[in-house]
């Protein structure tokens, strides 16, 4: 009898774990079903697709947003007001990407932008923010240039660290002790050269005890604002610009050092802002030491805010890396973005595979993507696993050998981050196509 009770027993809870195990497959399968059911899983017209032939090892059925969770509000709600920017061109969106050197140079992150603000009609969007890299030494995007007649000196987050410099959302501030200062910036080459009625600089808090001139184009000036508290002045335009050559100056008997945080181009016009954030060598914990970024992030809060930060940290021998203190520093990170903005979509892209000093396999970078499937859980997120799509560990090397990436195996060659830019739209078009049906099979009301 008590052997029948103990089978009896067995077999209920055999039954209550392929229940609990069940249930469990199900919501993963629900995740991968719910927001992942693409019609388009491979191509949607953007990457050419005979290039499954030039490049079988790339895996262009992962090029999509993947979600791990049921639902994703806030994904949803950006859905809601892109579709309604698209329809009635009655908003702008602000989105942001951030990361280290590959963003720095603003290559496959421009190429997105321009797409952005090109495949959909009257949506021109803006700039956003941009700095002098220039000025600073250091390699500037191609897209926009920076002159100045003075002489800067430059401090970056990854390398200088002085208890007496502080830095923003750009993790970069140039400085210069002259009187009379002037910086002129252009768009260089670029398709889409969005004007701008409003220009923001940040630079050091207080009293700015500088006279802002525009020279020919100080006729266009309606106003000027200045911000001593978070450290900008703002600058009003009739009409919109797309350069400006700035001159400053103050008493020559005092003395200042100008510090400069960076510019953002503003307009009226809908669409999408594009903001990029990279500094060469950058990590996690390179941005959250910066203690302006919070508070400059809060002056124009994201809708959409990309992560591409990992390189870097993986950077290191495979017993130095700790992965709970790259989930905790990105969790930190995440938790800056929602308190901008709590509705902001979250996408968190793994990583591309690298090698360790060119000679050793990095193995950091699947650790990596670990812990940011945890945390697509945790904050209804979604993943865009570069890393996959290449062919994960290993695969630079194949790259390097077909022309996309560099000898260095960590960064890509012109070609490579052309391609990854096209493939980075054509996720982003995968994600709005199946937002769209899923609205249609569902009662899709307005997120509150």
């Amino acid at each position: 009898m008590r052997k029948r009770v103990m089978h009896i027993l067995g077999i209920l809870l055999l039954i209550a774990g392929l229940i609990s195990c069940n249930s469990h497959g199900q919501n993963s399968m629900r995740s991968s079903d719910s927001l992942n059911r693409y019609q388009n899983r491979v191509f949607f017209g953007v990457v050419d697709s005979t290039l499954t032939e030039k490049y079988p090892f790339i895996h262009f059925e992962k090029n999509h947003y993947q979600f791990y969770t049921e639902n994703s509000t806030n994904f949803e709600k950006l859905f809601y007001n892109f579709k309604q920017m698209v329809q009635n061109k009655d908003r702008k969106l602000n989105f942001y990407h951030i990361g280290g050197s590959h963003l720095q140079a603003d290559i496959y992150t421009h190429e997105m932008r321009t797409y952005l603000q090109t495949y959909w009609r009257d949506l021109p969007g803006e700039r956003g923010l941009v700095f002098p890299f220039d000025l600073a030494k250091t390699n500037n995007p191609w897209n926009y240039e920076f002159r100045s007649q003075n002489e800067w000196k430059n401090y970056r987050s990854t390398t200088d660290r002085s208890d007496s410099l502080d830095y923003g959302l750009m993790g970069v501030v140039i400085e210069c002790p002259d009187s009379a200062v002037q910086i002129s910036f252009s768009y260089d080459k670029t398709i889409v050269k969005p004007g701008f009625d409003r220009l923001r600089i940040y630079h050091n808090k207080g009293d700015f005890p500088y006279e802002i001139n525009f020279g020919e184009d100080e006729i266009f000036v309606l106003r000027k604002q200045n911000n001593p508290q978070i450290g900008y002045t703002d600058v009003y335009f009739t009409d919109e610009l797309e350069s400006f050559n700035l001159f400053m100056s103050r008493d020559t008997a005092m003395q200042y050092k100008m510090q400069i945080y960076g510019f953002q181009l503003s307009n009226k016009e809908p669409g999408i802002s594009y903001n990029t954030i990279g500094v060469n060598g950058a990590g996690l914990y390179t941005y959250l030491d910066n203690v302006y970024f919070e508070e400059q992030l809060r002056q124009f809060p994201p809708d959409f805010f990309a992560f591409s930060v990992g390189t870097n940290d993986a950077n290191v021998p495979y017993a130095s890396f700790r992965p709970e203190i790259f989930r905790a520093n990105l969790d930190s990170l995440i938790q800056i973005v929602l308190r901008a903005n709590p509705n902001c979509a979250i996408l968190l892209t793994v990583p591309n595979d690298a090698y360790y000093h060119k000679r050793y396999l990095n193995k950091n970078v699947a650790r990596e993507r670990e812990m940011i499937i945890q945390l697509a859980k945790k904050y209804e997120a979604a993943v865009w696993d570069f890393y996959g799509i290449m062919g994960e560990l290993g695969a630079s090397k194949t790259w390097s050998r077909n022309g996309l990436m560099r000898a260095d195996l960590v960064h890509f060659s012109a070609a490579g981050y052309r391609l990854k830019g096209d493939m980075f739209f054509e996720s982003f078009l995968k994600w709005l196509e199946q937002m769209d049906i899923r609205q249609k099979q569902t009662n899709f009301r307005k997120p509150e």
